[in-house]
């Protein structure tokens, strides 16, 4: 049983105290960067948000925040709502990559924070394709997961440019985690999520974060039983409106 809700939250000094040793530099992985009562209020506001925010692909549906991005711009350039800043982007911002250096992971970012929210709604037996983030985005990207557990596969391609279809490197994410993934692992590699309903052959073998998990031995059997998982990724898009810079300020927080 997961015991989380009575423990007090207890946030790494640095990012460097939660790197993933096994994954080229460099790769961050909290276990524990939210409370169930933040989790609960988060998830909340997503489920209760406006019916206009939702996109609804074939198998699953998304939201965007403060907006879709046009040609890899962002139109609406109004700050977060505060939902999505408190706590956690503040908090993201609170910590620093490691004792010699006291900035946080989005110090050299254009905005020197993130502008952008992408909500992902995964019921069990639904995933996505091995993917880039592409260009839009500074090249860090800090996924927070709510509700359920599920691995992330990461791949690479051959050498022929075709995608090898096995996994080089799987991460698992817990409810109430923080992924962060920055440099090669954005720019060089693909990731994606398998369509099952169980994540199978889970071990300190073949999790790259293992280590670093709230409650590996939940996982002792090799399996994961998903439900459903909201992932909320923050990052910074790189092109902002013009017209958006100007209509900000007129607009408040919802």
């Amino acid at each position: 049983m997961d015991n989380s809700s009575s423990q007090p939250l207890k946030l790494p000094h640095t990012l460097e105290e939660k790197r993933i040793k096994a994954l080229p530099p460099a790769c961050y992985y909290i276990s524990d960067f939210i409370t169930e009562e933040e989790e609960k209020a988060i998830l909340h506001k997503v489920d209760t948000a406006p019916k206009a925010r939702w996109r609804q692909l074939t198998h699953r549906r998304l939201q965007t925040w403060p907006s879709d991005l046009v040609k890899n711009t962002l139109l609406d350039a109004r700050p977060l709502p505060d939902w999505l800043e408190q706590p956690i982007a503040s908090r993201l911002l609170s910590i620093s990559l490691s004792e010699s250096q006291p900035e946080n992971i989005f110090h050299d970012s254009p905005h020197q924070r993130p502008n952008h929210v992408l909500i992902n709604e995964y019921p069990p037996h639904t995933g996505i394709m091995p993917h880039k983030d592409g260009g839009a985005y500074h090249p860090v990207v800090a996924t927070v997961s709510l509700g359920s557990t599920l691995c992330l596969n990461i791949y690479k391609s051959k050498e022929d440019g075709a995608l090898d279809p096995e996994p080089v490197w799987r991460i698992l994410q817990e409810p109430r985690s923080l992924l962060i993934t920055t440099a090669d692992l954005y720019t060089e590699y693909l990731h994606g999520i398998e369509p099952i309903a169980t994540d199978v052959g889970l071990s300190e073998e073949t999790i790259v974060n293992w280590d670093l998990l709230r409650s590996s031995e939940l996982y002792i059997d090799g399996l994961n039983q998903r439900q459903t998982r909201a992932s909320l990724t923050y990052r910074d898009v790189l092109k902002v409106s013009k017209l958006g810079n100007k209509l900000g300020p007129m607009f408040k927080r919802s």
